[in-house]
């Protein structure tokens, strides 16, 4: 899915205005470190990658205090059932958590999406395959998803997303990958 222009221009204007502050930053640190506080929440950006699909989106998805809706609708797209391509609200409070991740790991390599939204006949179907999947998953209200960040260890995701405290962390280092989800706060590993 391509960028739409609104996005590639909110985009490009956040990257200018943080080069810019950055610029500040490294000259005057007393001043502009509260500018760049003030700044970092003017906006929150995303990446994503999705493997299966080959396709990648980067958006903004909050602007100034308010969620943007046609960002909001592109990650559910990206973020859809890979197998019945059904489309579901993604949880805003999953965003922030995501967003908050890159912010804590200093990173801002997309995430490689391995499930995002599954629905209930898919998540059964995953399970009766022998996968790691709950019977009631977070994934199927669009509260969860299973990432990964090539450039970063597994276990430094997994350690990030733990310390946040901010819903449900799976540890699966064999698969190479973390789940995350704003539910409640409880933390496995998977062998």
């Amino acid at each position: 899915m391509k960028l739409s222009h609104f996005n590639a221009i909110v985009s490009r204007r956040v990257f200018l205005k943080s080069l810019c502050i950055t610029g500040m930053a490294i000259n005057l640190p007393g001043i502009s470190y509260a500018t760049l506080k003030k700044e970092k929440h003017k906006a929150k950006l995303l990446r994503f990658f999705h493997p299966e699909t080959k396709e990648s989106l980067t958006t903004t998805f909050w602007l100034d205090g308010n969620y943007v809706n046609n960002a909001l609708s592109e990650i559910d797209y990206i973020m859809r059932d890979q197998y019945t391509g059904e489309i579901r609200q993604i949880d805003t409070k999953l965003l922030d958590l995501l967003h908050t991740i890159c912010l804590e790991l200093g990173t801002d390599e997309p995430f490689h999406i391995l499930s995002g939204y599954r629905s209930p006949e898919t998540n059964e179907f995953l399970r009766k395959q022998g996968l790691p999947v709950s019977v009631q998953s977070f994934h199927e209200n669009g509260k969860a998803i299973d990432i990964r960040l090539p450039m970063i260890e597994t276990s430094s995701l997994r350690r990030a997303a733990y310390r946040l405290k901010m819903g449900g962390v799976g540890y699966y280092p064999k698969l190479n990958f973390v789940h995350v989800d704003v539910g409640s706060i409880r933390y496995w590993r998977n062998a």
